[in-house]
């Protein structure tokens, strides 16, 4: 199998912007832990192993404990495990990752709605949005995932 492209040398302005619109998520307002939650449900979605490693471990180093973390696939069934902000969160990132076929129902914007201020909920979209556009990036190109890299050192 041959090596894949690294898009941060060979597109680096590119890796940058994506950078920046990182940068303006993270000092959006949103607690990290909530982003991060949206990162890591976008993430199994897309089956993306360089990000579902790197989510994993920034919400393990913010106190996020692994029983929770275990439970990010199925909340829809960890009772209150989960706060209503973090439920909703998790609910968006669904429906937005599955764009395509949910058409991001009326019922779905509502339910958001009610838990986030207008900026917040655009600043959540894109970040889920970003996720999606890494995610992408990620496995187009088969970043290896940290562990990997541990492992074989």
């Amino acid at each position: 199998m041959s090596e894949r492209l690294n898009y941060n040398h060979v597109a680096p302005a590119g890796a940058k912007a994506l950078g920046g619109v990182y940068g303006y998520v993270m000092q959006s307002g949103l607690p990290a832990t909530l982003v991060n939650l949206a990162y890591l449900r976008v993430s199994q979605i897309n089956n993306c192993a360089y990000c579902l490693a790197m989510h994993t471990r920034d919400l393990l180093n913010g106190g996020v404990k692994i029983e929770k973390l275990a439970l990010v696939q199925a909340w829809t069934e960890a009772g209150n495990l989960f706060d209503e902000r973090e439920r909703a969160a998790l609910a968006w990132a669904e429906t937005v990752t599955r764009v395509a076929e949910t058409n991001v129902p009326e019922e779905a914007y509502q339910a958001a709605r009610k838990v986030f201020t207008e900026r917040e909920l655009v600043d959540l979209t894109i970040a889920i949005s970003l996720m999606n556009a890494y995610n992408r990036m990620s496995i187009s190109f088969r970043n290896t995932p940290q562990a990997v890299l541990e492992k074989a050192a």
